[in-house]
């Protein structure tokens, strides 16, 4: 077995399988950059789909075994052969949201002096729990490996969220007006307009809510990126497709269809839009950081699993609402996420109320530090024992 040498930056692997749509892999590719530009860490990044991959970030080819694409290493994971001896073990190994390390890297692994750190990075949860089992460790029961939880969260005690150490300098700079005449080809919509930025999975909903933006007396700008929405939005408007580039209008609804919107540049999609909908843990966490109001749909699970996760998000991000405006966001959300009907005029009469919380809450989620930045800290007191 090789072993990397003892330099000064730390090797870390990150073994991710695309299980569904790009939130693995989203925060898994957005993790290994954090690590490289900002701590300084050599990763390797080990994705079994580049084909999901190469969507995110258009430098990966998905043809290749190996490659480099913004500093990082990218192996094409050909489970469960595709680990082990012929490979240099890191110092660090992310098994990202359970996806279960090869047997042959894990033994190989236990060879190796010093041992790794092993972290299970989690998916993200505002439960109250999740605090309670951040960072406990957990004995392998053959080798004499040690395996550490690492939960992202909303509330202290856990892992927090990515955010980039210069993404509100970023935003900050942002030129909207720009913005609008490079991806939608248009001047940036006036005050009048809402712009709602729509991000989501298959909804039944949509329809409902389609048909009050078009009644309605305010008019809605909307902006669609490239994805699993697109047919709703066709069939709505009357055409046989909604593809990048089209528009469409009806009543006080006008959409446009952007591309799929690669993920260093997804945060201007939402900086761009007054309220976004987002979907799943990635689009999630940015939607926080953007300081705008935003409908989360969470990604469903079996037997609703996924309602008391989303019940803590709403338990946090609503928190110092008023009684009114924390009822109109609830419901809304639930009526996104299955239950019910979304009443926009209902969640837009709390606007200014739900703009003011989005930037506190903004603040509140930084104090607990940035994902990256505690799993290094993490790491270096592991290091240390």
């Amino acid at each position: 077995m090789t072993t990397l040498s003892a330099d000064p930056e730390l090797a870390c692997d990150i073994f991710c399988a695309v299980v569904d749509n790009f939130g693995d892999i989203g925060v898994c590719w957005r993790l290994a950059r954090q690590l490289h530009t900002e701590h300084g860490w050599r990763v390797r990044l080990f994705v079994d789909d580049l084909k999901v991959f190469h969507a995110l970030c258009p430098e990966v080819d998905a043809t290749l075994p190996r490659q480099d694409a913004m500093g990082i290493t990218i192996e094409h994971w050909h489970e469960p052969a595709h680990a082990g001896d012929t490979l240099a073990i890191a110092d660090v190994v992310i098994e990202a949201f359970a996806c279960e390390l090869p047997h042959a890297y894990i033994a190989a692994m236990a060879r190796r002096e010093p041992k790794p750190v092993w972290i299970n990075l989690e998916y993200l949860s505002g439960e109250d729990w999740v605090a309670d089992f951040h960072m406990r460790p957990s004995p392998h029961p053959r080798y004499p490996l040690d395996k550490s939880f690492f939960f992202p969260g909303l509330g202290k005690g856990t892992g927090g969220v990515l955010k980039e150490r210069d993404l509100d300098a970023r935003r900050e700079r942002f030129d909207a007006n720009a913005w609008w005449r490079e991806r939608v080809g248009i001047e940036r919509p006036g005050a009048e307009s809402t712009v709602v930025s729509l991000f989501a999975y298959e909804n039944p909903a949509v329809d409902a809510l389609l048909a009050q933006w078009r009644d309605g007396d305010a008019p809605v700008v909307l902006l669609v990126p490239e994805g699993r929405i697109s047919g709703a939005l066709a069939r709505f408007f009357g055409v046989s497709k909604f593809a990048a580039g089209m528009s469409a209008h009806a009543g006080a609804l006008r959409a446009h269809a952007l591309g799929f919107v690669e993920q260093p540049r997804f945060d201007e999609l939402l900086w761009a839009a007054d309220i976004n909908f987002v979907r799943g843990e990635d689009s999630f966490v940015r939607a926080q950081w953007a300081m705008k109001p935003f409908v989360w749909h969470i990604y469903p699970q079996a037997d609703d699993a996924h309602l008391p996760k989303l019940d803590a998000a709403l338990a946090h991000y609503t928190r110092t609402l008023g009684p009114s405006a924390r009822e109109a966001v609830a419901r809304f959300w639930h009526a996104w996420n299955g239950a019910g009907e979304p009443d926009w005029a209902a969640l837009q009469s709390h606007r200014l109320e739900l703009e003011r919380r989005a930037v506190k809450w903004a603040k509140e989620l930084a104090g607990i530090g940035d994902l990256a930045g505690n799993l290094v800290a993490h790491v270096a007191s592991r290091m240390v024992r």
